[in-house]
């Protein structure tokens, strides 16, 4: 079952609350997309710990509803 863009951005707000989130249909199939998550709480950490911390946010969705996700993450320049 795939997931609709609207409801990933919700998790990843909710997950990280205060970050700026775009989302897009890479495919048009709503299994492939892109986000760009942009958070102060980023600030710092490795870009390994940012992904970490968004897929923490969709809560073990990835692989199951949510099949493919192309992460941009970075802290607000």
């Amino acid at each position: 079952m795939a997931m609709d863009a609207a409801k990933i951005e919700d998790l990843i707000r909710t997950g990280i609350p205060g970050a700026t989130v775009e989302i897009t249909d890479l495919a048009g199939d709503g299994d492939h997309y892109a986000a760009r998550v942009v958070s102060e709480s980023f600030r710092g950490m490795p870009r390994v710990r940012q992904h970490q911390a968004v897929y923490a946010a969709l809560g073990g969705r990835m692989g199951g509803e949510l099949h493919a996700l192309q992460l941009t993450t970075a802290a607000p320049e």
